[in-house]
C-alpha cells in the first residue's frame, strides 16, 4: 500500500468561447461576458499510480497525465511532491513518471505469467478521491483483447470492485506482488461505478514500457503498413478461402514497408519469422516487437497459394491524440 500513490494533475485554465453570446437576444437577458465563459481553477484529475523503483520511477496511466500542465502525487505517508512525465505510451495507456524524494517504498514486480483464473487479487487505488482504498477479488480472466480501449491489449480481467479514480493503481497477488496497472472498468451506468468487470495491464507489458521510456524516452514498435482484418466465416467464403484463421490484407499503405515489399490488398498473412498468426491481435503484437530497420520473413497466402516475402520493418508512426479516453468502457 505504501507503493501506491494519489496522482493530481491539472492544466492551464483557459477560457472558452460561448457562441451564444454572439446572439444579441441571448446576451440582452444573459449578459455580456464578452462572449467567453470564465473558468475560476484549472481543471484537475484525479487517479493512481505505483512506485517501482527507489529512484522514483512511477507507472500509471497514459490517460490519468494526458495534457496536465502540472503533476502532483501524494503518499500514503503524507509526502507531496511534483512529479515530471518521464514518457507516455498511448498504444498501452502507460505513462512512467518521476519524483524526486528520499526513502521511497518500491513495490515488488509479480509474474503474470504464474497467475491463473480463480486467483485472489487486490486493487489498491484512490476511488472516487475518498482516500486509499484496497478491494478484493479474483482474476476472472487472462489475456482479454478485442476490447477498443487500446491499440495493444492483453488485459488481467478481474471482478475485484474497480472505480474511477483507481486508473493507475496496483492489481496485486496475496504477495503483495505487482500483477497489473488497473485501467478500464465495465459500466452500463453514467455514474461510472463499477460492475464487477475491470481490466489491469499486466506487469509484463507494463515492464517492458517502462524500461524502454526510461532507456530512450519512448517505445519504439515494428510497423509494415498495412490494414488486417480478421478472417471472419463471411470473408472466407466470399474469398473462397480454405482456411479461416490468419490475417487478411485489407488496405495497404502506398509507399509503406508491405507495398515496397509486394504485399497487396487479399492476402492472408499466416505466420512471422516462424511465429504462427492466428488473428489480427496475434499480427498486431508480433510485428510491433520486431526490431526497425530489421527484415522479418511473412508467410503469406495469395489465392490458396503460399508465398513468402522479406519485408523491412518500419518504425510504427505515433497515433492521434485522442481526446475522448477515458477509464470506462460502456
Amino acid at each position: 500500500m505504501p507503493a501506491v500513490v494519489n496522482i493530481f494533475s491539472s492544466a492551464d485554465a483557459t477560457p472558452t468561447r460561448d457562441l451564444r453570446m454572439e446572439d444579441p437576444l441571448f446576451r440582452y437577458f444573459f449578459g455580456d461576458h464578452g462572449g467567453r465563459r470564465p473558468r475560476e481553477q484549472p481543471e484537475s484529475t484525479l487517479g493512481s499510480g505505483v512506485i517501482v523503483s527507489p529512484e522514483g520511477y512511477i507507472l500509471t496511466n497514459d490517460h490519468v497525465v494526458d495534457g496536465a500542465d502540472e503533476i502532483e502525487i501524494a503518499l500514503a505517508d503524507g509526502r507531496k511532491a511534483p512529479a515530471k512525465v518521464i514518457g507516455t505510451d498511448p498504444e498501452t495507456d502507460l505513462a512512467v513518471l518521476k519524483v524526486n524524494l528520499p526513502n521511497l517504498p518500491a513495490i515488488t514486480l509479480g509474474r503474470v505469467e504464474e497467475a491463473r483464473i480463480g486467483d485472489v487479487v487486490l486493487a489498491i487505488g484512490n476511488p472516487f478521491a475518498v482516500g486509499q482504498t484496497v478491494t478484493m477479488g479474483i482474476i476472472s480472466a487472462l489475456g482479454r483483447n478485442h476490447l477498443g480501449i487500446n491499440t495493444f491489449e492483453n488485459f488481467i480481467q478481474t471482478d475485484a470492485p474497480i472505480n474511477p479514480g483507481n486508473s493507475g493503481g496496483a492489481l496485486v497477488d496475496t504477495n503483495g506482488h505487482l500483477l497489473g496497472i488497473n485501467t478500464a472498468i465495465y459500466s452500463a451506468s453514467r455514474s461510472g461505478g463499477s460492475l464487477g468487470i475491470g481490466f489491469a495491464i499486466p506487469i509484463s507489458t507494463a515492464r517492458s514500457v517502462l524500461e524502454s521510456i526510461i532507456s530512450t524516452g519512448a517505445v519504439t514498435r515494428g510497423w509494415i503498413g498495412i490494414e488486417p482484418q480478421d478472417i471472419t466465416p463471411e470473408i472466407a467464403e466470399s474469398f473462397d478461402l480454405e482456411r479461416q484463421s490468419g490475417a487478411i490484407v485489407a488496405g495497404v499503405l502506398q509507399g509503406g514497408p508491405a507495398h515496397k515489399a509486394g504485399i497487396r490488398p487479399g492476402d492472408i498473412l499466416v505466420d512471422v519469422n516462424g511465429t504462427h498468426i492466428n488473428d489480427t491481435t496475434e499480427l498486431l503484437d508480433v510485428i510491433a516487437q520486431i526490431k526497425p530497420g530489421t527484415e522479418a520473413k511473412l508467410h503469406i497466402v495469395r489465392k490458396n497459394k503460399p508465398l513468402d516475402i522479406i519485408v523491412a520493418i518500419g518504425k510504427r508512426p505515433l497515433p492521434p491524440k485522442n481526446t475522448s479516453r477515458n477509464d470506462e468502457v460502456n
